[in-house]
């Protein structure tokens, strides 16, 4: 009883919050111009634009870059990458690193209970029917494994996964624990090459060739380790 009351007094503050944001944006005219013009950012594709934008807060850029992080999540699909590129670009890249990838985390888990509490519904609202249709088959495909696998893809949205998974019977800290290893390569070659850009898309290239290379190793792996399993079960099963 008291867990079925708490999930309720949870559903309830959290619609609150999202409820109050959305009379903000709306009536608000400075929230309402601020979030349009950071959607536009995005909208621009360049690292440079989110960079400069960042950057104008001094002192406080890193927690602003958090903010953003934490905010694209919410907001799928947003590109994410933009901001790994500024971070690194802005305090170095493994400070960068370090900074995209814990805020990642927290955006991934703040996904994760949004969809736990508030349910489907909701989470079609926010991201797209479609999208977390395909994601639903993803998991059921891949199993136990889908949250590591789903993190090293670079063509699989972070966010939706993180929706979907919430969506699911999975255990927090599994996701949580797979998510922060799947994310590490795409944080440090997306860190490392966002250090060194200047507005060329040269090292992009590079950097999405290698994490697709990556990618596919990882899926390769993968089946060559289940159907080796699968072979060795059937012949113990025959002897």
């Amino acid at each position: 009883m008291k867990e079925i009351l708490s999930k309720h007094r949870s559903k309830i503050v959290l619609l609150g919050i999202i409820i109050i944001a959305v009379l903000l944006y709306i009536f608000n005219p400075s929230v309402n111009q601020l979030v349009n013009s950071i959607v536009s950012m995005f909208a621009t594709g360049d690292f440079e634009v989110v960079r400069d934008f960042i950057d104008e807060y001094g002192t406080y850029a890193m927690l602003v870059s958090a903010a953003l992080m934490v905010f694209q999540s919410i907001a799928a699909p947003l590109p994410a990458f933009l901001i790994t590129f500024a971070n690194a670009n802005l305090f170095g890249w493994w400070q960068g690193a370090i900074l995209s990838w814990s805020s990642a985390m927290v955006g991934a888990a703040v996904c994760f209970y949004i969809s736990r509490i508030l349910g489907r519904d909701i989470v079609e609202k926010l991201t797209s029917k479609t999208g977390l249709e395909s994601v639903d088959r993803f998991f059921e495909k891949y199993g136990k494994q889908s949250i590591l696998i789903a993190r090293l893809l670079p063509f699989m949205s972070f966010d939706i996964v993180s929706y979907a998974a919430g969506l699911t019977s999975m255990n927090f800290w599994g996701f949580f624990i797979a998510t922060g290893i799947g994310q590490l390569p795409a944080t440090i070659i997306y860190s490392y090459v966002g250090g060194m850009l200047t507005g060329g898309a040269k090292l992009l290239v590079t950097a999405l060739l290698i994490l697709f290379a990556l990618s596919v190793l990882v899926v390769l792996l993968r089946n060559i380790f289940y159907s080796r399993n699968k072979s060795l079960a059937e012949e113990k099963n025959e002897g």
